[in-house]
């Protein structure tokens, strides 16, 4: 499998106080230690205008700051609210960065979550599944035949006679491209449009199996050149994590702090619903630690979180996006990635994954 750490920039208020200036160095800091450890990528998450979870309003721009800052993780965009964005600035956006990086981009595509953020930028959050099954076709487009015309509801627009999409990526025939979905019409977008299967932090084991199931099925009618993208077949699988030496110390290091942060999803009625709707997170109850810790994060000793893992591996997921929340301190945070570095990435990590094949 392949490691990557999914950091949504979601500030710590304690020790960084508003207005959350220190959460990018702190951010950056832990980019920069997590290629040193080995990890296969980093993903930045798009969240504008509230610092209950992430406020890191543009990831393309970071990511093209991280391209001069690192040399061999991976970079990706974990994901753009396709719905907020023009069709076109994504393509070239994503082709820049992928220059930047000199082959390093990742893209992850999904249509946003939040009822907010759609206000704060006067998009229509009813519409916003809509919209980005208006403009799936027209970024795929953008790379594969490089000139776009687009008469829609949403999207009106011209690339054609003497001008085309510039710039290009390196990687050919793009990025690697992954869809964040998780109800049945949004999976099937994903399989049948070529893209690489990206799944959020809160369906559990059983949950997860079914959505790979789901997609796997539905991947034999992506056509060419769909098919041909770098990530089709890639299930990636976001989990929250705490490594400790026993499962007694990651429960006591990391218990008050992962329960704040899974209950946050469901405050405020501010989630719109997380990637689908979560029936099985729908009451309290089951964010008790021991039913997350039972069947949907990855907290404990290493030879508990290396068989975690190996439980989602069996159900399907190629790569793994670890996340973690800012409650636990700089200096705690590191050390919990360093051993997670040394005790689980050495168990778990290998090769880039083939695609996997449709059922």
């Amino acid at each position: 499998m392949r490691v990557g750490i999914l950091f949504t920039s979601h500030p710590d208020p304690v020790t960084e106080p508003y207005p959350h200036q220190a959460i990018h160095a702190r951010t950056t800091r832990e980019i920069i230690e997590a290629e040193a450890l080995g990890f296969d990528a980093v993903w930045i998450a798009e969240h504008h205008f509230s610092n209950r979870y992430g406020i890191l309003p543009d990831p393309f721009s970071y990511l093209a700051y991280l391209a001069a800052k690192t040399t061999r993780i991976k970079l990706g965009a974990a994901v753009m609210v396709a719905p907020l964005h023009h069709p076109m600035r994504i393509v070239e956006n994503a082709a820049l960065i992928d220059i930047l990086s000199e082959g390093r981009f990742q893209l992850g595509l999904g249509s946003g979550y939040r009822p907010y953020e759609f206000e704060g930028l006067g998009v229509s959050y009813e519409e916003r599944r809509e919209m980005q099954y208006e403009a799936i076709p027209l970024i795929l487009d953008g790379f594969h035949k490089k000139q776009v015309h687009a008469a829609g509801k949403h999207y009106n627009f011209d690339v054609s006679g003497d001008y085309e999409v510039f710039p290009q990526p390196v990687q050919v025939p793009h990025p690697p491209f992954y869809m964040g979905a998780g109800t049945e019409s949004s999976m099937r977008i994903a399989a049948e449009n070529g893209f690489g299967l990206m799944q959020s932090s809160l369906p559990n084991l059983a949950t997860i199996a079914e959505h790979v199931a789901f997609y796997k099925r539905h991947m034999a009618s992506a056509p060419a050149p769909y098919n041909r993208n770098p990530a089709f077949g890639e299930v990636d699988v976001v989990r929250m994590v705490y490594v400790a030496p026993t499962d007694a110390a990651a429960r006591a290091e990391s218990e008050a702090g992962i329960v704040r942060h899974m209950k946050s999803f469901f405050s405020g009625g501010n989630t719109g619903g997380y990637l689908g709707d979560i029936a099985e997170k729908s009451d309290e109850s089951q964010f008790a630690y021991d039913r997350l810790v039972d069947s949907t994060i990855l907290h404990g000793a290493p030879d508990t979180v290396i068989r975690q893992i190996n439980a989602f591996r069996d159900a399907g997921a190629t790569s793994l996006m670890l996340h973690y929340p800012p409650y636990y301190g700089v200096e705690q945070t590191l050390k919990m990635l360093r051993l997670f570095a040394a005790e689980v990435l050495p168990h778990i990590q290998g090769p880039e994954p083939k695609a996997a094949a449709a059922e």
